[in-house]
């Protein structure tokens, strides 16, 4: 595929197939944490060994990531993304089909192998598809399938859990998986991801490449920040029953409406993070702490629960499409495979060292100490984003317009 035409319109079709491929990876991944009870039940562990299935399948992602993307990186992205897709596919009905925790677990490793790989395809996809001039949107469009995965994917495994129960909710994502696999074959152009940034931009080794260090810089932010918010809502579902009051039949309610909260974060993500970049991270994980702190100090109030829980979806919303939009625009255009890789590597070490100090909490002192360890956590997070800010805007590529000091 030649370089984007900088007059040619915006590929809305094409990087909406990319999000919502990314909407049923990331919800595959998190599946777990709406029916933690139900599954738990269902194979004869404990809560806690449960959440461990989103630390294996986080951790695995972690370890693997960036082995498997420079494994690849002369392979053609178009079928890389379809076989990453099919082997979702694949894990879920397994998963659906397990007898043991351990076949669940297997399933998870294999799921993890799979993600890691995928998102370093995915990730950088959209950029290959636009000129400069539109990154910012595109970026926008396809990273709103990660929140939406957040904010709608667990709801809605949840919900089909209780319903229909948890097998069935591993095996309707499957059934969606395959959707986006049909529709990446069908709509999805094949993408040169070797190009070269700029007309006579002069190659050095990748690892020499000034733009990792910014991309080192997000990866880092990403990491912590991502710990502190899935020490919480990896246990999500047995502190808003045990701590805030809120009966077991109405969880899956209130999930969808803490969703419907997630998207209006995302909105605003996506409304103001080109105009305040740095001020919208800012805020936001100011007031995901704030609320945070507020969840240990509300008891059992089960209307301020909820509203507080709200307002904190809202919040969180708005963090994982600014860090992604902030990943791209701080690597280079040769760099984004790797640069998606890495941060996909933060975002898991976060998610599998946030489920793993949420179970500790819980197994240690109780559930309804663990918003406090997370909110403690997002703050050393914020800590880092005001210290290395400077650092990071420096190191911003010259291909990039000046949007990409967000």
């Amino acid at each position: 595929m030649p370089a984007p035409d900088p007059h040619a319109p915006l590929p809305t079709f094409r990087l909406l197939v990319l999000a919502g491929a990314i909407f049923a990876s990331v919800s595959s991944e998190f599946l777990p944490t709406g029916l933690l009870p139900e599954i738990a039940d269902g194979v004869g562990v404990s809560e806690s060994r449960v959440g461990l299935l989103v630390s294996v399948f986080a951790g695995t992602v972690a370890l693997t990531s960036i082995p498997l993307t420079l494994a690849t990186q002369r392979f053609a992205r178009k079928p890389l993304l379809v076989l990453t897709l099919s082997v979702f596919a694949v894990t879920n009905v397994i998963a659906a089909l397990a007898p043991s925790y351990e076949v669940l677990l297997v399933s998870r490793v294999i799921g993890g192998l799979s993600h890691g790989l995928f998102w370093s395809v995915a990730g950088p996809y959209a950029s290959f598809l636009v000129p400069g001039t539109q990154l910012a949107r595109a970026i926008a469009i396809t990273s709103g399938g990660g929140s939406l995965a957040f904010i709608l994917g667990v709801p809605l495994t949840a919900a089909l859990g209780h319903a229909l129960g948890w097998r069935a909710a591993f095996g309707v994502m499957a059934l969606i998986v395959v959707v986006f696999v049909v529709l990446a074959v069908v709509a999805l152009p094949p993408v040169e991801h070797r190009r070269a940034p700029v007309p006579g931009a002069v190659a050095t080794p990748l690892r020499r490449d000034p733009s990792l260090v910014g991309v080192g810089i997000v990866a880092v932010s990403t990491l912590v920040v991502a710990t502190g918010h899935n020490a919480f809502y990896t246990y999500i579902a047995p502190w808003t029953i045990q701590v805030g009051g809120v009966p077991s039949d109405l969880l899956s309610g209130v999930l969808l409406a803490l969703g419907v909260a997630g998207l209006v974060g995302a909105v605003l993500a996506g409304g103001l993070g080109d105009r305040w970049p740095r001020l919208v991270v800012t805020v936001a994980v100011s007031a995901a702490t704030v609320l945070l702190v507020a969840f240990a100090l509300a008891g059992s109030a089960t209307g301020l629960v909820v509203t507080l829980l709200v307002l904190y979806s809202v919040a969180f919303g708005v963090v994982p499409p600014m860090m992604h939009t902030r990943n791209l625009h701080a690597a280079s255009v040769r760099a984004r495979s790797l640069a998606g890789s890495v941060v996909t590597t933060a975002f898991n070490i976060g998610i599998g060292l946030g489920a793993l100090v949420g179970g500790l909490v819980l197994d240690g002192v109780g559930v309804a100490a663990i918003p406090l360890v997370a909110a403690g956590i997002t703050a050393a997070g914020l800590l880092f984003v005001a210290l290395t800010d400077r650092t990071r805007i420096a190191r911003v590529p010259r291909e990039l317009p000046a949007d990409a000091q967000g």
